[in-house]
This record gives structure tokens, C-alpha cells and sequence, in this order.
């Protein structure tokens, strides 16, 4: 099989499984290091949240045996007087990283928050411990009331809109996604055959589920202009001013290109759902948004509208510990539109969720989503574990007790900058300073390179005679650099995906002259050919 025909048969492959090919051949050159640029996985982890998780561990296994001790037994705690225990706690380890953290947090939620201390603390031991279910399954009491706080900052830059935002905890952004797609079907708030809009280019799930059987949607591309620095034109917005689109899913900042929508266009969505399309569905993806200063959402702007799905993965070095949470106003268009289902449909709702709710009908869609994570009947099992949602609580207060200096954020901003700036000097090529850029990813786009460095002529030879993978296949093959296919995330053709997440400055120093060199490979072969 030549190469050409080998490289056909992997293009209708997700860009994630295809990186699996691509790495396996940048190892058989075992000579050198292969260099995996591809999936956005962070190599720093946040410091400051673990340590003070690990420390309260102590605290809680002291609290358990303060009920029982038994040769390996402890029993569970209780939270009454714990606050108290929890100061002695830290002032007796003051000497040891995170103590001076979980003092300073309980502070903070008892005098800026108005949370219970002993409520709150009892919550903190019994999630760490993990010996009881999750209650309430959604997200338990003080452990909402915090995210809540760090979300009204992170994703609304402290100007959260009115009204309540209900939260659910997932494991992580991509068991959110799935959660959502799968309620908005069963609640026919989309079904088979509607149309959906896509952001793109778009995280390719967005690009991948709608059209499964399961769901067979309609998709309608609202792209990015890549030569208006990725942000979506009044054209394109005004595609979802079409009745027929039902629900607009993308991603914010966006990922592949790595830019915030422009606040122009934010509150041009809002008009419009505020004025012409009232039942129209947002489903914002913006685990990337802390990585943008001033970084607002679409939940932040047009909140009856929007769910908002945000992950603690990238920004916290936490793609392990599976963190997700799920968004929703109180006031909200879904719940509407639920209640003004046809009688047949409210009826078959009715029967799906009598089994738990004595008026199933009121049932709210973030509570849906809940019992249709556990299959309704095991919605008594449902919810994230409590150990994780602890250690998101933790880092959620990493963020809020750090406000002032900002020091964690601009540490983590730092990172991905200078390896973005080093990608940039290595490439030959001005890079693109916008405050809208988060810089996680960079899309290089191999065409448009070829155009400005060879010419048009040469730049149409590249495309015409070589499949939309090559160029990506030679890097690995040839350079034992693994980047992304920008094709699989809807960006241009040939364009490549470099993460700069998860690898180090100097690496990125190397992939930038491996992508120069082999567009100039490409060059000499082109010569050869004339």
C-alpha cells in the first residue's frame, strides 16, 4: 500500500485515534525522542489545593476515629464541633504545607460566604472519607454554594448575571457533554432530523456525536473566520436566527484555534435570543476560558438560555481526577419548553420519571439530567463521588482565596505563553498577540505558510497532490513530532493542532524548525518535479 492510499484509509478517523497511528510510527525511531504535541493534556498540576487535600485527609481519618477504633475500623464522623477541631487542626500542623491554606479557606467560607463551619467542614470529612453516597446526588450543599462562587469569577470575570445558577457535578467536561446530549433527546428538546449549530472549528465529539444514529441531527456549520483572528462574522451568526436550528453548541474559547468570541458577538447572541430566537439552546464549552483575562461566557451573558459545561482539567494539571460540572439558571428556556411539550410526550415524561418524584412533571431539566446519568431507575446511585468533589471544592477555593494577586493564573498564563512564543521563533513567524487568545493550542495553518513563504503556485501543488493528512503523517514518520490534524477539529485542511500544554519550552523549539524544515522538504520535492 503507498503512502497516499495508506494516509486515505485514516482521514475518516477522529484526529484522536489518528494521533495513535502517528505515534506509533514517530517510535519505531527509536533513535530519537518522539515530541507528542497532540493531546491537550497539562504537565503542570496545581500545588496548593493538593496539599491541602492530602493534610485534610489526616485531619478526617483523626475525626474518624474519634467515633471507633478498632483494629482496622473507624467509624464515621460527626460534624458537630468540628469547625472548632479543624482550627486547633491547623494551628498544630502550621508547619506543614496546606494547613495555613485550609485554615485561610474555612475562614473564607464563614465570613465571606456565610457557610456553617461545622457544616461545612463535617461535609469536607465525610467527602474525603467517601462513606456515604453523595447527598444530594446533584452536588452536595456547601460543595455547590463554593463552585457556584468560582464559576460567578471564572467564567463570568465576578459579574455574574441575576438569579441562581443549579450546578451538577460530572466526571469531568466529556461525561457532561453526554449527560446533556442524551437528556435534551429524551426530553425531546432535540430529536432526529432537527438541525443543530455548530461553533466551528469545534473539539471534534461536537462534530461527531450529533450525526451517531442515536441521534442523526442535522449539523450547520457557524464558522470561525480564520482571517479575522477566528472570531465568528455577522453572517454566520445570523444562521442561528433560523427557526429551524434548534440548539448551538460550541466551545469558548475555542479549541482548536484557542480564542474567546469577541464581546461584540457575545451580546449579539444574546439580542438574538432575546429577541428572535427565545427557544433557542446554547450548550457553551469553556474549560479554556481561565486562561483568557476577562474572559466572559455565554452562561454570564445569555443565562436563560445557556447550559454551561466547564471542566477543572487543563487550568488545575486535573485531566485525571475527572472534574466537571453542568450549569443551568434557575430561570431557564428549557423548563419551558419541556412544560409546553405536546400532551402525548409530556405523558411518556410523566411514566419515565414518576418512579422518583411524586410530580415528575416540575421536574427541573438539571434534575433530568441527574436520574438520566444513572438510567432514572439507579437515580438513587447518581452523582460524583464525594473525594473528588472535595478536591474540587479545594480547588475552587485555590482560585477565590487568590484574587487579590492573581498569582496562580498568571503563573499557569506564563507557561503556555513562552512555549507559544518559542513555537513562534522557531516557526520563523510573528506571533499573534490578541487579549482574546488564550494560547492552550496553536493552529498553524500549512497552506496559508506555504502561500506566503512559496507562493500560490506551490501552495496549490501541496494541496492537489497530497492527501489532507500528509503533512502531519511526514512529521511523524520523518520528524518524530506528533501534532493534531487541524482538519479533524473542521479547521482549514492541512492545518496542524500543536498543544502547548504538555511538553517543555525547549520541545516546542523543535517542533517549530521540524514544521519549517519539512515545508521545505516539500519545496525541494516540488523543484524535483518541475
Amino acid at each position: 500500500m503507498n503512502r497516499a492510499t495508506e494516509e486515505k484509509s485514516y482521514e475518516q478517523l477522529s484526529p484522536f485515534e489518528l494521533k495513535n497511528k502517528l505515534m506509533a510510527m514517530a517510535e519505531k525511531r527509536s533513535e530519537k525522542l518522539m515530541l507528542n504535541a497532540g493531546r491537550g493534556n497539562p504537565n503542570w498540576v496545581a500545588t496548593e489545593a493538593r496539599h491541602a487535600f492530602f493534610l485534610l485527609g489526616n485531619f478526617a481519618m483523626g475525626e474518624a476515629y474519634r467515633v471507633m477504633s478498632r483494629p482496622g475500623l473507624a467509624g464515621a464522623p460527626s460534624a458537630s464541633g468540628s469547625a472548632g477541631r479543624f482550627r486547633e487542626f491547623c494551628l498544630i500542623h502550621s508547619e506543614t504545607r496546606g494547613a495555613q491554606f485550609l485554615a485561610d479557606a474555612l475562614k473564607h467560607v464563614t465570613t465571606q460566604m456565610d457557610l456553617n463551619g461545622d457544616e461545612f467542614v463535617g461535609e469536607m470529612v465525610d467527602g474525603i472519607l467517601g462513606d456515604h453516597y453523595p447527598t444530594p446526588d446533584r452536588v452536595l450543599v456547601n460543595t455547590e454554594k463554593i463552585v457556584r462562587a468560582y464559576l460567578d469569577v471564572a467564567m463570568c470575570d465576578s459579574r455574574p448575571p441575576e438569579g441562581i445558577m443549579d450546578i451538577f457535578l460530572t466526571e469531568g467536561g466529556t461525561a457532561a457533554m453526554t449527560y446533556i446530549f442524551n437528556t435534551l433527546r429524551e426530553n425531546h428538546l432535540v430529536k432526529k432530523g432537527d438541525k443543530i449549530a455548530l461553533g466551528t472549528p469545534i473539539f471534534t465529539p461536537y462534530l461527531e456525536i450529533p450525526v451517531l444514529n442515536d441521534y442523526e441531527m442535522v449539523v450547520v456549520d457557524v464558522e470561525q473566520n480564520e482571517d479575522k483572528d477566528w472570531q465568528y462574522t455577522d453572517a454566520e451568526l445570523e444562521k442561528l436566527a433560523d427557526p429551524d436550528v434548534k440548539a448551538f453548541f460550541l466551545v469558548n474559547p475555542s479549541n482548536p484555534s484557542s480564542v474567546s468570541i469577541a464581546e461584540e458577538s457575545l451580546y449579539k447572541i444574546a439580542d438574538l435570543v432575546r429577541d428572535k430566537r427565545k427557544d433557542l439552546i446554547i450548550l457553551t464549552d469553556d474549560v479554556y476560558g481561565t486562561f483568557v483575562n476577562g474572559f466572559r461566557s455565554l452562561a454570564a451573558i445569555a443565562p436563560k438560555n445557556t447550559i454551561l459545561v466547564y471542566s477543572y482539567s487543563k487550568y488545575f494539571g486535573a485531566t485525571g481526577w475527572r472534574l466537571g460540572a453542568i450549569g443551568i439558571s434557575r430561570d431557564n428556556v428549557m423548563d419551558e419548553m419541556i412544560a409546553a411539550l405536546p400532551e402525548d410526550q409530556k405523558k411518556e415524561l410523566h411514566e419515565r420519571y414518576v418512579t422518583i418524584s411524586r410530580d415528575p412533571d416540575s421536574i427541573k431539566l438539571i434534575d433530568r439530567l441527574v436520574a438520566d446519568s444513572r438510567t432514572v431507575a439507579l437515580n438513587h446511585t447518581a452523582g460524583l463521588s464525594t473525594p473528588q468533589q472535595v478536591m474540587m471544592v479545594l480547588f475552587s477555593l485555590q482560585e477565590l482565596l487568590d484574587l487579590e494577586s492573581r498569582l496562580y493564573r498568571k503563573e499557569v498564563q506564563d507557561v503556555v505563553r513562552e512555549r507559544y512564543n518559542t513555537l513562534y521563533a522557531a516557526l520563523g513567524e510573528e506571533p499573534v498577540e490578541l487579549t482574546c487568545y488564550a494560547k492552550y493550542y496553536a493552529t498553524i495553518d500549512i497552506h496559508k505558510l506555504a502561500v506566503k513563504r512559496h507562493g500560490e503556485e506551490f501552495a496549490k501543488w501541496l494541496k492537489t497532490t497530497h492527501e489532507p493528512i500528509d503533512f502531519v503523517w511526514r512529521l511523524a514518520a520523518e520528524k518524530d513530532v506528533v501534532l493534531m490534524d487541524g482538519g479533524g477539529f473542521d479547521a482549514p485542511e492541512m492545518s496542524v493542532r500543536v498543544s502547548l500544554a504538555n511538553l517543555n519550552k525547549a520541545d516546542y523549539d523543535k517542533i517549530g524548525h521540524a514544521v519549517s524544515d519539512l515545508l521545505e522538504k516539500y519545496v525541494k520535492e516540488w523543484k524535483a518535479g518541475e
